[in-house]
């Protein structure tokens, strides 16, 4: 609603600019014809007109030419106030405007629990937005770019201006309430400075850290960052696998993992199957494969342990989570039986 008011203020703008440009095309072409002027005489008398600063006539005027010249007179004077006008409110209004934009803004992430604040929108910052919008999971960017938050900001999208680097635009994005802080800075230092803040604001929230060099990697963990990703080796590893492994690379890229309706991995909260009729012990109690067609894959246990391609007899106990592999109609239906979406 904002952005239209503006661009509306911006619409009568381009009309006043337009009226002014005929309104110095009627005067150049009258004082031509009329008065006989050259272009120059005729281009000076429109302006002094039109701008009444007072100067004297190039040559006494006929009555033409000062009847021509009160119509101009009168028309200027119209036509600049409604140009000034337009102007005026536009400045003012946009300040309005932007300022009711950001505390309503700030009013939505105020109003967040559980989100996740990701500190830099570039390339890495908006990746991870994207995938968090597929989830629809909430999330608050952190950047100090003015230009970028006025390129991308919207109701999908809240963003802060400011230096992640400050604990007060951490407070102001939310990190006491936040789950998780993803901090996707392009400097290793400054990712680690925000990884510290962070830590003593939020202790028990989950922390992901971008990192450019390797040994940045156990100081961000010594900092109190989860995890730390960098994103240079991942980009090798995946190369080089797809020259040793090329098939089974390609079979892993086209699966979809969560987010839209082709979904072929599911991570699956056993709490939440405990929250049903079902009373699962074992995985073989579930018997996803009869109900739905999806295999269980992985599970992660309660202590945090992974087990991949799990026995059937393994219990599952609360706060584990098992991973399922299905065609998107299988997983739909896997979402539908236990009410996970």
């Amino acid at each position: 609603m904002v952005n239209a008011l503006l661009n509306f203020f911006k619409t009568k703008i381009y009309v006043a600019i337009l009226l002014l440009i005929i309104l110095l095309l009627v005067g150049i072409t009258g004082y031509k014809i009329i008065s006989g002027y050259s272009w120059i005489d005729a281009f000076y008398m429109t302006v002094i007109t039109i701008t009444t600063v007072g100067f004297g006539e190039v040559r006494p005027l006929d009555n033409s030419s000062k009847l021509f010249t009160i119509f101009l007179i009168l028309s200027s004077v119209i036509i600049l106030g409604y140009a000034l006008s337009i102007i005026t409110d536009y400045i003012l209004n946009a300040n309005s405007l932007t300022d009711l934009n950001r505390k309503k803004m700030q009013k939505k992430i105020d109003n967040l629990k559980n989100h996740t604040i990701i500190c830099g929108y570039g390339r890495n910052g908006e990746q991870a937005a994207k995938k968090l919008l597929s989830y629809k999971k909430s999330f608050v960017i952190i950047e100090k770019n003015k230009e970028v938050i006025e390129n991308h900001q919207s109701e999908l999208i809240p963003m802060v201006l400011g230096n992640a680097n400050e604990d007060n635009i951490l407070l102001q994005a939310g990190l006491n309430r936040a789950s998780t802080l993803i901090s996707a800075l392009p400097n290793d230092a400054d990712n680690l400075f925000v990884v510290l803040s962070a830590r003593q604001i939020n202790k028990k929230a989950c922390i992901i850290s971008r990192a450019s060099r390797e040994t940045s990697y156990q100081k961000l963990k010594l900092a109190g960052a989860n995890n730390v990703i960098l994103p240079d080796r991942i980009g090798g590893d995946h190369m080089a696998a797809l020259v040793v492994v090329p098939d089974l690379i390609e079979f892993v890229d086209n699966l979809s993992i969560g987010g839209n309706e082709d979904v072929n991995i599911e991570e699956i909260d056993v709490d939440k199957l405990y929250n049903t009729s079902h009373k699962v012990q074992t995985i073989k109690d579930l018997d996803l494969r009869n109900k739905t067609g999806c295999t269980v894959i992985g599970f992660k246990g309660s202590d945090g342990e992974y087990i991949v391609n799990p026995e059937a007899e393994i219990k599952l106990v609360p706060h584990s989570k098992v991973i399922v592999l299905g065609r998107p109609e299988q997983i739909q239906e896997l979402n539908s039986i236990y009410d996970l979406n």
